[in-house]
């Protein structure tokens, strides 16, 4: 009788044909890990490599030759699916060691390693192997073993699908299933610790501090007795006063930052009482660990693909909070960005998620989108149509936020270049110029037109570009008058639609007048909110006008494309900008300037790997006194991929969005491959390569084995570009084929097609007969 073999009483053996061994091995790793650990029970190979033997062979080398000979097309294939038997630290080890050459805890392709290694099989318990090759599949074993330590796993058994996994359904699923889950917030006292980490935070203090609004006082005894209850926190709560927003107040804040309460739920506290607790959101990433306006938007579009309609839910939830008590849907939720809103999207967002409730309760989605409707309609009249952003001359809105001084948020070099020569003339540091100069003891007029037009870059969401530069809050820019054209129509279309043709407004707040003109913002006097019930015909008059005004000020009719106006020299800036197809999303543009758009002026911004910013001849040169700008040519941000894809969609050039959007998620999926599964804030389109030379650099780069976020945007810019390929278009992008090769060989087969089509081949046979006539 053979002895028995002793094992630890934790493992579980597994037979070789078990099936529900090799079930599912895509699952998420919650589940795959998550499990106890298992092995083989073989009955031909020595079980021995439980008790520390292992008889893996290490690449072998000599003078740069592999000694071990390469897999060929005939060799012997597996009966069954390839499992390996895996040491998770030593192989950490092993994989570090030897493939990541740089010490960057990554595998790309840049590292010098072999790029080969050797596993031991499940099914002879280690002491069979197989090489595991390429870049891709070692960088995947990497995120692997990571995931499986994070799980408390010693030893794993590990499906060969894992590694070879297709990469665009790899990385579909890690968004869906891993990032979002990553990037979620809450605040409150269980959420508080990671959400109020800021690492733009540079006073040195880095206990919590948040920011109540004036009038939930609930809200502040809530935090105030989480303050109580968790004393290692050392929060301080801080109620702020009714008007938030006022700028030397804000300014007051600089050296006190804090995040900033959002909205929150009444839920049971388990011991038959009531508590307060917060809506989750999705933060963009890396050094931006908050909720922001813009972002969220697009972050949202992602969700709702991944069918997370509960989590963009209660993002406009947080953006009804913030229009109510800060008075605007917020730059960022942090203390330092009251007095700045961003580009507006919320009525889109509103109505794409209305469009996707449950049908169950109709009553409560109608109430859910009321709510929203009435806080766009506050913001667009308190905010976007109220001066100082309108400009009442041409009709038109500008990016024109209030503030003073110097904004707190950015990296501590940023302004040196600017503030060094003020210093000089004062004959101070740069360090005590500035302070001097926030503290309003030193006054020059220069500097606070430098800083309004640099505070308006910051609203705009393109900090920073050459397009804006010392002019940001003089432009009436094109995208923003197409978002203002899409809230009205917006606004219009609800009321229409599912108000019937009448809403009434609950909170009061002073109307702006319409028609726009001088004259008319010239009066103190305004309609209150409340004097008359919201009817659609004014806003479609409002986007009809507005139209007019896009038409007559920036559509250059020469050029086919949509230029920016500047309100103070009264004349367009012919700066190429991508954001000209936003006239396009939003509908304001006709059918003909949508032509022109798209046959004259798309291959302008149309590179490699998608939409560039803008041109390279409106950026101009590039020097060491004038350095890369990121939004600037040659960078790609998925903000400008999706408006294009779903605004060329929209006129029926749906061709056009197909071929964008493969390009992108091409740079996207071949990045992904090649850098350890890397998903990053924007992409040099023209060099195809997340590594860029601008100012912040990169954000979502800087992870150690494997990915745990990618980037909020970037994130949803796969998630919705995917939705817009079909399916032969689909299996080029996980094969990575260049767009060069996939669209000349689709432009070969469209041109055969094309000759097939007018080649008669009945008419070819009828003029090879010889008719015979009779006599």
């Amino acid at each position: 009788m053979a002895p028995t073999l002793a094992h630890p009483t934790t493992v579980n053996f597994i037979e070789e044909h078990d099936s529900t061994a090799t079930s599912l091995p895509m699952k998420e790793a919650a589940d795959y890990y998550g499990k106890d650990e298992t092995f083989t029970r073989s009955r031909t190979y020595s079980a021995s490599h439980i008790h520390g033997y292992n008889p893996r062979r290490t690449p072998a080398f000599d003078e740069n030759t592999h000694s071990r000979t390469r897999r060929l097309s005939h060799d012997e294939k597996a009966s069954q699916p390839r499992r390996f038997l895996i040491d998770v630290e030593e192989t950490i080890r092993l994989v570090l060691e030897q493939e990541d050459t740089d010490g960057d805890f990554q595998i790309s392709v840049t590292d010098a390693g072999p790029k080969v290694m050797a596993l031991g099989t499940a099914t002879s318990n280690g002491f069979k192997t197989f090489d595991i090759r390429g870049t891709y599949m070692l960088s995947n074993l990497l995120q692997e073993l990571a995931l499986a330590r994070d799980h408390g796993r010693k030893r794993i058994v590990l499906d060969e699908a894992r590694l070879t996994e297709n990469p665009v359904d790899r990385l579909s699923r890690m968004i869906k299933n891993s990032f979002w889950h990553s990037l979620t917030r809450r605040i409150d006292g269980e959420g508080l610790e990671i959400i109020c980490a800021d690492p733009k935070n540079r006073t040195g203090r880095v206990n919590p501090r948040i920011y109540v609004p004036h009038g939930e006082p609930a809200m502040a005894d809530y935090y105030r007795k989480v303050a109580r209850d968790k004393p290692h926190l050392n929060l301080d709560v801080q109620v702020l006063p009714e008007k938030p927003d006022d700028p030397s107040y804000v300014k007051s804040l600089n050296n006190k930052p804090g995040i900033l309460a959002l909205a929150m739920n009444e839920s049971d506290d388990g011991r038959g009482g009531k508590s307060l607790k917060g809506i989750p959101f999705i933060v963009p990433g890396a050094r931006f660990n908050e909720l922001y306006n813009w972002d969220s938007y697009f972050i949202s579009l992602g969700l709702l693909v991944d069918g997370k309609v509960t989590m963009a839910q209660g993002m406009v939830d947080h953006f009804i909070f913030e229009i109510k008590h800060y008075g605007k849907i917020l730059n960022g939720s942090r203390s330092y960005y009251l007095c700045r809103t961003q580009p507006p999207f919320l009525t889109d967002m509103a109505l794409q998620i209305f469009n996707q409730l449950d049908r169950s309760d109709v009553d409560a989605n109608r109430a859910w989108l009321k709510r929203a409707i009435q806080a766009a309609i506050k913001e667009y009249h308190t905010i976007w149509v109220a001066e100082p952003r309108i400009d009442p001359k041409t009709s038109l809105s500008r990016y024109r936020p209030e503030g003073l001084g110097i904004p707190p948020e950015t990296e501590a070099t940023h302004f040196t270049h600017i503030l060094e020569p003020f210093a000089q003339k004062h004959g101070l540091s740069i360090l005590e110029f500035s302070e001097k100069y926030n503290d309003g003891v030193l006054k020059e007029p220069g500097l606070d037109e430098y800083f309004l037009h640099d505070r308006a870059v910051r609203e705009s969401g393109h900090d920073t570009t050459y397009r804006f530069e010392k002019r940001c809050a003089n432009l009436a820019t094109v995208d923003l008058q197409a978002l203002l054209y899409k809230y009205e129509i917006d606004i219009g279309t609800a009321i229409r639609e599912v108000f019937d043709d009448e809403l009434d407004l609950e909170e009061e707040f002073p109307l702006s007048p319409f028609p726009i003109t001088p004259e008319a913002y010239s009066k103190a006097a305004r309609k209150s909110s409340r004097s008359k019930p919201q009817r659609s015909e004014e806003w479609f008059q409002r986007a009809e006008f507005r139209k007019q005004m896009i038409d007559k000020y920036l559509w250059n009719e020469t050029k086919g494309l949509y230029f920016d106006y500047d309100t103070a020299k009264e004349q367009q800036i012919l700066y190429e900008s991508v954001t000209a197809l936003w006239a396009l999303w939003a509908g304001c543009a006709s059918e003909e300037q949508a032509w022109k758009l798209v046959t004259q002026s798309l291959k302008k911004f149309e590179v490699l790997g998608g939409l560039v910013s803008g041109t390279e001849e409106s950026r101009g040169k590039i020097s060491l006194d004038r350095p890369n700008r990121q939004w600037d040519y040659p960078y790609a941000w998925p903000p400008h991929q999706i408006m294009a894809w779903v605004g060329l969609e929209r006129y029926g050039y749906l061709e056009d969005a197909q071929r964008l959007a493969y390009r992108f998620l091409y740079m996207m999926t071949t990045a992904f491959v090649d850098f350890n599964g890397v998903v990053p804030e924007k992409f040099d389109a023209v060099k195809l390569s997340h590594l860029v030379d601008a100012e912040y650099g990169n954000q979502g780069i800087d992870f150690k084995m494997v990915p745990r976020e990618g980037f909020g945007w970037m994130n949803a810019a796969y998630q919705v570009g995917l939705s817009f390929l079909n399916s032969h278009m689909r299996r080029a992008v996980a094969a990575c084929t260049s767009p060069e090769v996939f669209f000349s060989a689709a432009n070969n087969v469209a041109e055969q097609v094309l000759q097939d089509m007018t080649h008669d081949p009945l008419g070819l046979a009828m003029d090879s007969l010889e008719i015979v006539t009779q006599d």
